[in-house]
């Protein structure tokens, strides 16, 4: 039985404002590239979304609720509860993760 994704708002606001951004700066076309493959991404964890690595950076602070997919230099980072995937954060990984983690993650 596929597991249902969800987009949680700060996720989704992660995705239009990355779409933006790479439309802007680079080409139109590779702004609809990225988001295709990123909409893959959220398709084969309804499959299997235990297969993605933890985060290191929560790892570092023995944290295992969450899970990480790339589409390099993208992480998309979510969270299984029961059968759904709850995607918090798509964001490029060359940002300072542990800052953004802690803030988006651990301080709610």
């Amino acid at each position: 039985m596929p597991f249902e994704v969800f987009l949680t708002a700060d996720a989704a606001c992660d995705l239009e404002e990355l779409y933006q951004y790479i439309g802007r700066h680079d080409a139109p076309g590779k702004a609809e590239h990225v988001l295709t493959s990123i909409d893959k991404t959220f398709s084969s964890l309804s499959e299997s979304p235990e297969r993605g690595a933890y985060p290191k950076e929560l790892l570092a602070w023995g944290i295992r609720d969450y899970h990480e997919v790339f589409f390099k230099p993208y992480r998309v980072i979510y969270r299984v509860m029961g059968d759904t995937v709850y995607v918090l954060l798509i964001v490029d990984g060359r940002r300072d993760m542990q800052t953004l983690l802690q803030r988006r993650l651990l301080e709610q």
